[in-house]
């Protein structure tokens, strides 16, 4: 992926991201058997091989993004570096394996279990007893304790970015001997399995100056089968070298440099022989895998040119799909999308296929839309639950805005100066929105132009006054991330043309990480989608297209003129990323954009820098249409709630989101996640996801289009590393192939 933002298992437990009552909504798909769930669509491609053909020693040299601020995965700035150190060198009672599902991690865990449930929930730990940290000092109830009271949320010193679990914990003690350790809740706790991994020593977790400030620039104790050896900020890189005392299997590698390579540099990096791993884009992955067909360039191609495409012969592509998801996300605060019925008007035009295919099949890539908001196939808790909205269907789109009363053709009062047609407000921002300063785009598209080429004006708030309590233009909520995620722009409808959708790949969006809450207020009684109330078709049954609002002309057929309601224009503004490396967004955006037109919904794009994309726009509520990307959690009733919980006014008045950047939410929904996070039993737990995702699918807040492709860059001879799907890397298995020796043929 072209940004990551933080990494994926920091995403998941720092958004809390990854409810029964009676529910006054007609019952959905979300219940169903094991069987659903299904498998990965596309296995890891890591070159696997047995240890006895790994040679012994050696150093790799990984590209990652950057060299983290902090080593603490619990601290709002950890990113993906910070996540590949903490997998290396701490402790992680549990793992996830190659179907996204947990597993406990025997060098660190003997056994976990539920051993009593009344009158409280307690789970005894029994602890590896080699478990030893880099100090010689065993694993025990003391770091345990440590870490509960560090990240209960109870002590507002400690400067952490998430709590959610171990808010829910009563007490730690020591149990019969000092290999085992009691957890006692105060309420249920079905993700029990997610806590304590990664697992930080008393040392760093112990008081709140050593939580903030203790293991920022280094992590002096660590217990994994590497140790970190020297954080080089000058050459941007840290070096991770053998744990001494490493009770488990010895690492194959000497050394792993975590070299900080910027994305659009490292097929440069890797042809001069500086890294031997690394994630790249689809453009590079294409160049890489000519080289190796000895199609990189024509002969007459430079001295140079040539040099390099002869060094990228020792190199392969891996390839599988992130654990993520892309999604396109409508903000429901406000102007036309808050109601419910222009949403589902706008997913029912979309064909999700088309669009997987689009990014995925030019790669290789299984294209299949996903199916669920909160897992993805292979996943306990994943169920197709995509039935609840429907599928693509132009007629019952255009009787949903006719419904709505959106008309074809209706009169459209002339626009003054400095205002736009129905839709979420615009801003200038650095870089500039609706320009194309500094986002290498070559489609012509003028600045503030419209998808359909109409010029665009600045806007102001649509349809009715700022909601009481709202938070003026560009004003954070609290402990919202500064930097944001960044990613990749896009081109506008009408940039590319059928003919280029072949290039595919890397779709350049985010992943999102940051507990933020990003106030948006409500616009007067317009805002549905915080109402908790379910839209119920008022024509079930009814043939679709068949109904409209009295007096009203149903929508004609593809391609019509604009809609209109109140002399409002039907124009919803698509904000895109700027930044460079991003055709296959700027494909997707477009592709959508021509959806939405046949159904007569037009989009106004607006591309934005990088820098402001998140932080000012989606976290802030400035857009109405916006791609991004969301992890798969193997924890989803903690992880997902607070990106899909109703939005409730805060105590300054203002409007609380925590990661629900949609606005968009229901109580029925949150019901569903309480009940989820507190049953022990399992099944219980997954049929509970599954009915929370067929609600999150029929409010249409958020529509899942298709899982990340991950393409990396390795050495032939490296095993055991390269696109690691769901799984998380066993850094001691890494290594380079003995002479003659071949990998395992890695699943497709």
């Amino acid at each position: 992926m072209s940004y990551d933002g933080v990494g994926l298992r920091a995403v998941m437990r720092s958004v809390a991201f990854l409810t029964a009552g009676a529910l006054a909504v007609p019952l959905l798909a979300g219940c169903g058997s094991d069987d659903e769930a299904g498998k990965p669509l596309a296995g890891q491609d890591i070159a696997p091989a047995g240890r006895a053909l790994i040679a012994d020693g050696g150093t790799l040299r990984w590209a990652v993004d950057t060299v983290p601020e902090t080593f603490n995965t619990f601290q709002s700035d950890a990113d993906t570096t910070t996540t590949r150190v903490a997998q290396a060198v701490l402790p992680s009672l549990y793992r996830i394996d190659e179907n996204g599902r947990a597993r406990r991690n025997p060098d660190y865990l003997e056994s976990a279990s539920v051993v009593d449930t009344e009158p409280k929930q307690v789970v005894l730990y029994k602890l590896n007893q080699q478990a030893v940290w880099s100090d010689g000092r065993e694993i025990g109830a003391a770091d345990f304790a440590a870490q509960w009271r560090a990240l209960s949320g109870k002590d507002s010193a400690y400067w952490t970015a998430r709590n959610a679990g171990y808010d829910r914990i009563e007490k730690i003690e020591r149990g019969e001997n000092d290999l085992e350790v009691r957890v006692t809740f105060a309420r249920p706790y079905s993700d029990w399995q997610s806590l304590f991994s990664p697992l930080y020593p008393k040392q760093v977790m112990g008081t709140p100056d050593s939580f903030n400030d203790g293991a920022r620039r280094r992590l002096k104790v660590t217990a994994g089968p590497f140790v970190v050896k020297k954080v080089d900020r000058k050459n941007d890189q840290v070096r991770l070298t053998r744990n001494p005392r490493w009770w488990g299997q010895r690492a194959k590698l000497s050394e792993i440099v975590l070299k900080a390579v910027p994305r659009q540099k490292r097929e440069t990096a890797l042809a001069a022989g500086k890294i031997d791993l690394a994630e790249i884009d689809p453009s590079a992955a294409q160049r890489i895998e000519g080289a190796a067909g000895g199609a990189a360039g024509p002969p007459s191609g430079s001295g140079a040119r040539r040099t390099a495409a002869k060094a990228l012969t020792g190199f392969e592509v891996r390839r599988s799909l992130e654990p993520a998801y892309t999604q396109l996300a409508l903000n429901g605060a406000d102007g036309p999308l808050a109601d419910e019925r222009v949403r589902r008007a706008v997913a029912r035009a979309l064909d999700r296929e088309a669009l997987a295919e689009l990014v995925l099949k030019p790669l290789g890539l299984p294209a299949v839309p996903v199916g669920s908001h909160l897992a993805l196939a292979g996943q306990e808790a994943y169920a197709d639950n995509s039935d609840a909205l429907g599928g693509q269907d132009t007629a019952e789109a255009q009787a949903l805005l006719a419904d709505a009363g959106w008309v074809a053709g209706g009169p459209v009062t002339e626009e003054k100066k400095g205002e736009k047609a129905a839709g979420s407000q615009g801003k200038k921002s650095g870089g500039g929105e609706g320009s194309d300063e500094g986002s290498g785009d070559d489609s012509g598209e003028k600045p503030g132009e419209t998808s359909d080429g109409k010029k665009s004006e600045g806007r102001k708030k649509s349809e009715g006054k700022k909601g009481e309590g709202e938070k003026g233009k560009g004003e954070k909520g609290d402990g919202e991330k500064g930097d944001g995620e960044k990613g990749d722009g896009e081109k506008s409808d009408g940039e590319k043309s059928d003919g280029d959708d072949s290039r595919g790949g890397d779709d350049g969006t985010y992943i999102v990480g940051q507990d933020g809450k990003a106030p948006r207020g409500s616009d007067g009684d317009k805002d549905l989608a915080q109402d908790g109330k379910q839209y119920k078709h008022p024509h079930q049954g009814v043939a679709p297209g068949a109904y409209a609002p009295k007096g009203t002309a149903a929508p004609a057929g593809a391609a019509a003129g604009a809609l209109a309601k109140n002399g409002k224009a039907l124009s919803l503004r698509f904000v895109l990323p700027s930044g460079p490396g991003s055709d296959s967004l700027r494909l997707v955006a477009g592709r959508i954009s021509r959806m939405l037109e046949k159904v007569g919904i037009r989009t106004e794009t607006v591309k934005v820098s990088d820098e402001s994309y998140f932080k000012d726009h989606v976290a802030s509520g400035e857009y109405d249409l916006a791609l991004y990307s969301w992890p798969g959690s193997a924890f989803p009733a903690t992880d997902a709630r607070p990106i899909y919980a109703k939005p409730v006014p805060a105590a300054d008045g203002s409007l609380s989101v925590e990661q629900n950047y949609t606005r968009v939410g229901t109580d029925q929904v949150d019901q569903l996640f309480d009940q989820a996070i507190s049953t022990l039993d399992q099944e219980e737990e997954r049929s509970l996801i599954r009915k929370a995702d067929a609600r999150i699918w029929a409010a249409a807040g958020s529509i899942p289009l298709y899982q990340r492709p991950q393409l990396t860059a390795a050495r032939k001879n490296i095993a055991n590393a390269g696109a690691f799907g769901f799984q998380t890397p066993v850094y001691e298995d890494m290594g380079f192939l003995k002479k003659g020796a071949k990998p395992s043929v890695s699943p497709s």
